[in-house]
């Protein structure tokens, strides 16, 4: 039963749906399309083969902050594929409409590979285990059953983030450094206001989610990952002197929280 419950889970991530409910945070400059634009776009879309991107068949919804700063906080849309059981990579938008954004990427590896990395590969990774059993990461569409599936699937990996565009920051175009992004691991540190947005949105409660979630096994995180809690940060370097700070590696501080 259990091996049917995961072959329907993967054809429920293919077709759910759950998406067109939130807008992009930014509007960037730019003409409109021209008439040319538009035909050689409905072109490419009928001859053109696109295997990678018909590949993210998968949806998590769920929020980041930017390492070393803890108040910057936002949601982010990942739209991922499975590469194969260990790893899996995502494109992760500021919305899931028409007009979203591209904000950076995400690869999603299993536990097993996270132990074979060096330490200081190690400190660029967050668990997913609060994320999950808190309920704050949700698969929009998806069935409770088939969420759950995918849920003891992610509950044990870990992510390593990258946002180019800080489109929380209502930058109208992709400035600066790309930020490491990590997840929450305690509650108490996401914004309530955000998760109330989003559950509105999705029609999906925390809460419930989290109840739903109780029986999920979730063994400790292996040592490493999370290192912003021990007040190591890391971020590259500016690019630009645009007055967006926080993305400014020299304005990140240690946000150190006790346990």
């Amino acid at each position: 039963m259990r091996k049917l419950v995961g072959v329907l889970s993967l054809v429920l991530l293919i077709w759910a749906c759950g998406g067109g409910n939130t807008s992009s945070n930014v509007t960037s400059p730019g003409a409109e399309k021209s008439a040319k634009t538009k035909v050689l776009e409905a072109g490419a879309d009928v001859i053109q083969d696109k295997s990678p991107i018909r590949k993210l068949n998968m949806y998590l919804d769920g929020f980041h902050f930017y390492n070393g700063h803890l108040a910057g906080q936002m949601e982010a849309h990942h739209y991922c594929a499975k590469l194969n059981e260990d790893l899996t990579q995502c494109v992760i938008y500021d919305g899931n409409g028409d007009s979203a954004k591209i904000m950076g990427v995400e690869y999603i590896i299993s536990e097993k590979l996270f132990k074979t990395l060096p330490a200081d590969e190690k400190k660029l990774w967050h668990s997913h285990r609060y994320e999950v059993k808190s309920g704050e990461l949700i698969a929009p569409g998806l069935p409770d059953v088939a969420e759950h599936e995918l849920m003891e699937q992610i509950v044990t990996t870990y992510g390593k983030t990258w946002h180019t565009w800080h489109t929380d920051q209502d930058i109208r175009l992709p400035l600066g450094s790309p930020a490491l992004m990590m997840a929450f691991t305690r509650d108490g540190l996401l914004k309530p206001e955000l998760v109330k947005d989003r559950d509105e949105r999705f029609g999906v409660s925390i809460s419930e989610k989290r109840r739903q979630r109780t029986d999920i096994q979730s063994p400790p995180k292996t040592p490493g990952a999370d290192s912003w809690e021990t007040g190591e940060i890391i971020q590259l370097p500016a690019l630009t002197d645009h007055k967006h700070e926080h993305v400014n590696q020299n304005s990140f501080k240690s946000e150190t929280v006790k346990r």
